[in-house]
């Protein structure tokens, strides 16, 4: 009777762990408003490493954490297009880092990542983010996801996590331009109303 009771006993914790690890999710620590981002050195798709040090005479970046085969990304392409071309010149340039392992997601490899930059005529660097190390530090979990960057003399300050705008499906109805507000806010030297919004997106696959 005494072994059995011992037998149930651990059958019983197995199986409350085991529970307890299904059930528990996986929590990304990253940045948060008003943390230091770290600079960083990644593959673009013409062959050459970038880093945030390579911007001298910015006043920020628009990082945007973005993919090939999401539709909500694709969706967002020409918009992302239309963020570098209008803030590029005013300080803001647009870094895209895409955050997904391509053994899982094949049509985010480094070629189909040129490909698709070509065929778009990207403006800004599209970076691929080997090994997925910098995305956990960021604490991106879809795409797209934008950070915006404020460069100053204490480093690059996070001031504006979530989405590009209020609506995915069609920029004639976007009513709230949540990275445009927050770059201007922070060009004019005023606080950003909001600061942090929802992303809608596709999962990072890992």
């Amino acid at each position: 009777m005494r072994f059995n009771k011992i037998i149930t006993l651990v059958i019983t914790a197995f199986l409350l762990s085991a529970f307890t690890n299904v059930n528990t999710p996986t929590v990304i620590q990253g940045y948060d408003i008003g943390d230091i981002a770290t600079d960083f050195s990644l593959r673009n798709i013409d062959g050459q490493m970038v880093t945030l040090a390579d911007y001298e005479n910015v006043k920020g970046f628009i990082i945007i954490f973005t993919c090939n085969t999401c539709p909500y990304a694709v969706q967002y392409e020409d918009r992302i297009i239309a963020l570098n071309n209008k803030y590029v010149d005013q300080g803001f340039p647009v870094i895209a880092i895409m955050p997904n392992n391509p053994i899982i997601k094949t049509g985010d490899n480094p070629k189909a990542m040129k490909a698709r930059a070509t065929s778009k005529g990207f403006t800004f660097p599209y970076l691929f983010d080997e090994g997925q190390k910098i995305y956990p530090q960021y604490g991106a979990t879809k795409t797209p996801q934008v950070y915006l960057l404020e460069k100053t003399n204490e480093g690059n300050i996070v001031r504006y996590i979530g989405a590009i705008d209020d609506n995915y499906k069609d920029v004639k109805l976007v009513n709230t331009k949540y990275v445009e507000e927050a770059i201007e806010a922070l060009k004019n030297g005023n606080a950003i109303e909001e600061s942090k919004t929802r992303t809608i997106g596709c999962s990072i696959k890992s």
